[in-house]
Formats: C-alpha cells, sequence, structure tokens
C-alpha cells in the first residue's frame, strides 16, 4: 500500500481498524479528529476504563500508523482543509452517520465533488439501507447480539446468552474485512477507472461469521441449531475435556473411527477400542453421552501439562485451550510474528498483535498510534500552507 493516501473521519474501533490493517501494509493514514475532544476512544482513560498513566491499548490497537490532525469539521476553514485533503487522497474512509454526513459535508457527493477518483468507504451498525440505515450501534449489540452469534455460541445449560469474546472482538474481524474491500477496490480502480464506493457492516459481518448456521438453519426451515453442552458431544472426539488441575483441551478429530484407538491408547485405555459399545463411529453415535464420559474421566486424571503432552504424541487435531496471557508467549505465535513489540509515545512498551496476513513471509509495519493532533502542522505544510496561515486556522480554532 505505499504511495496509498487514506482520509479517514472516523471514532471508536471497527472503522478505523481498517484504516489501521491499510497504515499497517503501508498506506499513508491521516486521521482527522476534532480539536477539542479528539476520538471519543481516548477518553477511555479519562472515565478510568483505562488506568492513567498505563498504555492506551484501546486507542493503539485500531490507530496504530496514522497520522493524526485535529480538525474542526464544523467551521468553514476546517472543512475546506478536509477538502484540500480529500482532493489528494485516495481513500475516503468514515463511520460518520449518513444525517451527520450530509450536515458536515462530506457524504459521497461532496467529497467526489473534488476528486472524482477516490474510493469512498463507510461503515455502519447495519447497512446503508433500510429503516435502521441512520441508527448506530456497537459490535457486541450488531455483529455478535442480532446476527445470530450470541445464540450459537451459548450452551443450553446457561440462563443467559453469552458476551462476545473479549472487547472489540467483532469490531477488529468487521474492520479487517472492510480493509479488504477497500484494497479489492483500490485494485478495481487500477484496471478500469472507476472509482467505487465501498460498504461494510457489523451486521453483515456478523451474518457472515455465523453463515454456516445461517445457511443450516434456512436449509432445514429450524429457529435455531442444535446446541450441546460438553456432556451431550455427539462426536466425543469434536469436544472440550477438562483435566485434573481446572484446565481444559480442545478436540476435532472429525474422523474418529481413524483416532478413537489411537487416542484411548495414548489415554491408557487400550480395551475401549474393542467395546461394542464403541466399536465404530455408528455405535459411539448411539452411545454417544457414554463415549463422552469414559473420555471425560480419562483427561480428568491428568494434568493440563500431561494432557498436552500425549496429545502432541498423536496425530488428531487438538487444542490447549489458552488463557489470553500464555498466548503471549506461545512458541508458534512468536516463531510467526503474530505479536510485535511497540512503544507508545511516552516511551512505554506493549505489544500489540499485527494484522494476521503477512507478504512474502513478512507481517506488516506494526507502529504506534499517533497523540491527538500530533501532525497537523506536518500534515498542513505538506498542502503548501505556510506558517501563517496554520497559525490563523489555530487562533479560529480550526485546527489544533
Amino acid at each position: 500500500m505505499t504511495g496509498i493516501r487514506v482520509l479517514e473521519v472516523a471514532s471508536w474501533t471497527y472503522v478505523p481498524v481498517a484504516s489501521g490493517v491499510l497504515a499497517e501494509w503501508g498506506a499513508d493514514v491521516v486521521k482527522i479528529e476534532h480539536p477539542a475532544t479528539g476520538d471519543p476512544q481516548r477518553g477511555l482513560v479519562t472515565s478510568g476504563l483505562v488506568p492513567e498513566g498505563a498504555v492506551a491499548h484501546m486507542v493503539e490497537l485500531p490507530n496504530r500508523g496514522k497520522r493524526s490532525v485535529g480538525l474542526d469539521l464544523k467551521s468553514a476553514q476546517g472543512r475546506e482543509v478536509l477538502l484540500r485533503l480529500a482532493a489528494r487522497s485516495d481513500v475516503f474512509l468514515t463511520n460518520v452517520l449518513p444525517a451527520a454526513r450530509r450536515a458536515l459535508g462530506i457524504d459521497v457527493a461532496d467529497i467526489r465533488a473534488v476528486n472524482p477518483d477516490i474510493v469512498y468507504a463507510r461503515g455502519s451498525a447495519h447497512g446503508p439501507r433500510g429503516a435502521e440505515a441512520d441508527a448506530g450501534g456497537y459490535d457486541s449489540t450488531s455483529f455478535w447480539a442480532r446476527s445470530g452469534a450470541a445464540d450459537t455460541a451459548s450452551t443450553p445449560e446457561l440462563d443467559h446468552p453469552l458476551s462476545q469474546p473479549g472487547a472489540a472482538f467483532g469490531d477488529v474481524l468487521s474492520g479487517l474485512t472492510l480493509a479488504g474491500g477497500i484494497s479489492a477496490a483500490l485494485l478495481h480502480r487500477e484496471r478500469t477507472g472507476e472509482a467505487l464506493t465501498v460498504d461494510g457492516s457489523l451486521l453483515s459481518t456478523g451474518a457472515w461469521a455465523v453463515g454456516a448456521t445461517l445457511a443450516a438453519a434456512a436449509a432445514h426451515g429450524v429457529e435455531r441449531m442444535p446446541r450441546y453442552a460438553p456432556a451431550d458431544a455427539p462426536n466425543a472426539l469434536v469436544n472440550s475435556y477438562r483435566t485434573s488441575d481446572g484446565r481444559h483441551v480442545s478436540l476435532v478429530m472429525l474422523q474418529s473411527d481413524r483416532f478413537w484407538p489411537e487416542l484411548t491408547a495414548a489415554l491408557g485405555a487400550p480395551e475401549l477400542a474393542t467395546d461394542p459399545r464403541f466399536a465404530d463411529h455408528a455405535a459411539r453415535r448411539t452411545h454417544f453421552r457414554e463415549a463422552t464420559a469414559v473420555i471425560a474421566d480419562l483427561f480428568s486424571r491428568r494434568t493440563f501439562r500431561e494432557a498436552q503432552d500425549l496429545l502432541a504424541a498423536g496425530r488428531g487435531a487438538w487444542a490447549p485451550v489458552a488463557h489470553p496471557r500464555e498466548v503471549l508467549t506461545d512458541p508458534q505465535v512468536l516463531a510467526n510474528g503474530y505479536l510485535r513489540d511497540v512503544t507508545d509515545s511516552a516511551g512505554r512498551p506493549f505489544q500489540l498483535v499485527p494484522a494476521p496476513l503477512q507478504f512474502n513471509e513478512e507481517p506488516g509495519d506494526t507502529r504506534r498510534a499517533p497523540d491527538h493532533g500530533e501532525h497537523t502542522d506536518e500534515v498542513l505544510a505538506e498542502l503548501g500552507l505556510s506558517t501563517e496561515e496554520v497559525l490563523e486556522l489555530k487562533i479560529a480554532g480550526a485546527v489544533l
């Protein structure tokens, strides 16, 4: 993406993640923030959700590698600066709601009036059409709850739906998807000369994430797909099991006739391979609760470490159910560069996960997020504004 200029008018996480990915791939991303308040995400520190003096990881995550310009889009001077930036950009990226885009004069027609060749990308909660096109939302609502993902992930014994797996789970997946769409639009422009408008939404990505479940529900005419507690798993070798020290391992050994003898032997019970109840997949399907119970009992006698060692010696697919801190030292994660060491603007070291694609076996360039308005003077100078002109804009409150 070297040589590609991206102009971002967006906040929070979902849409900023998209341009953060493009920045990691080499694009020059200019993030527009209000001169006084900046991206609301920066307020997580003052609201106490991020400890004072700690790395603002929820600012760093979506804003890696960008340049920040403090600009008041409600002022005539600020909007003029924005349009000058748009005129020299390849991509305009926003999550401002439709009514606000029109009020600010930054809708598709406004930006294309100064740059007909720009790729205009929009990220929303619910999509660009329909009764809720102008309604906002977060990933826990639009991506997780409304898409059916929360219901699908929640097992029957729970009396409540599961929350999504951690902060920004749907945001980062949706942002990565939007970055891919922008990349495709840039390729289309290169091949045809046509500038496209790209739309992504949290709801569409959530539906995509559970696409197999939605397709099955449509095909079979059911309201929801079967959900199983671990004790009721229909295939004992596609399940998670608790170890003696309270940890879990996850098995996905779909070819159970192939792996049942090997696993039961490794667990110290080779006689289970010839037990009539478990002689083949059909028998184990008939006696699925008994099959699951015997495997659960065998794992319950071993520690987490012992379970990993015996599974590692076999051929079936499995994984430890890792705690997040364990992922930070996972040898496979480290060997592939799936975690990067970064230093924030105050010199504090921290770690970020880079975008999950590599080119020529190299990860992208993961750099820190900018401070609020850190690059205002630099970017305005690139537009050809003199020091006196920049000072006038600052005095007027149009820029930071």
